[in-house]
Order: C-alpha cells, then structure tokens, then sequence
C-alpha cells in the first residue's frame, strides 16, 4: 500500500470557554464542522468534537479491514453496519483521555458462519492502523461481532 497523507483544517475563534471552531477536510469532503467546549462536553446540538472525529476514523478503517478479510477468505461481505464509542474520561494525574473506544460490528455474508466471522474480526482488529495507535496509546480497545 503507498503512503498515505489527508490534511484537515481547523479554525478556532475566542477563548476556550466561549469560542468556537470548524473543522473542513483538505479532499473537501467535509467542511466547517462546527465545534465548541460546551457541545464537546455537553449536548451536541448538531455539533461534532474530536472524539466523534476519532470514532468515525477508527470505524471506517476497522470496517475496510473487516472487508478485506472476509473478502481474501472467500466470504465477502454483504453488509458491515459498524458503530464506534470512543470514551474520553478524567485520569489521575494525566487530565483527560481517551480510555476506550468499543466497536460493535454486525455482519451478513453469504456463507460465513460465526467462527469465520470471529477470526476475521480478530485479523481485522490486529490489522486496523487505528486499533494498533489506540491500543500502543493505552486506549482499551474492545470489538464485537456477530452475524444478522
């Protein structure tokens, strides 16, 4: 695989209390995603935050990685409905930070039954970019599946 390099934009005005941000992607996929402290730590509001940002990354590339694996053991996947919760909480010592993410996968394949499934999670978390900085950072990273 080549290397690989995606640029994103940040642009914060005013202090951290009463200020606010957006975050644009450098392809333009996404643009002024609106954030702020008080809808990071509190209702959302139809704002996003670092962590939602963290928890699409790592459910995306945990997802292509599950894909691949059932599809180079001959099961490829009908559907990957993936959902991601990175917990962000307060460490003794060390302030805030991210100690969990759980992903929770549900899969439907033509002729995978539930071992195969399990091994290729398995192959896919060992093999996920995201999983392996998470869980070098200490994060406890935690993923189910099972088949609908």
């Amino acid at each position: 695989m080549p290397r690989i390099e995606r640029t994103a934009e940040v642009v914060w005005e005013g202090n951290v209390a009463r200020g606010a941000g957006a975050i644009s992607a450098g392809t333009g996929a996404f643009s002024g995603l609106e954030f702020s402290l008080p809808t990071r730590i509190g209702a959302a509001e139809g704002k996003t935050s670092p962590e939602e940002l963290l928890a699409a990354a790592h459910g995306g590339c945990i997802t292509m990685s599950l894909a691949s694996e059932l599809t180079t053991a001959g099961t490829p996947p009908g559907r990957l409905a993936v959902t991601c919760l990175i917990v962000m909480d307060e460490v003794e010592g060390r302030g805030h930070q991210i100690v969990a993410s759980h992903v929770e996968m549900l899969a439907t394949a033509d002729g995978l039954d539930d071992e195969a499934l399990q091994a290729a999670v398995a192959k896919a978390d060992e093999g996920c970019p995201f999983s392996n900085l998470l869980e070098r950072a200490g994060v406890d990273v935690v993923v189910t599946a099972r088949l609908v």
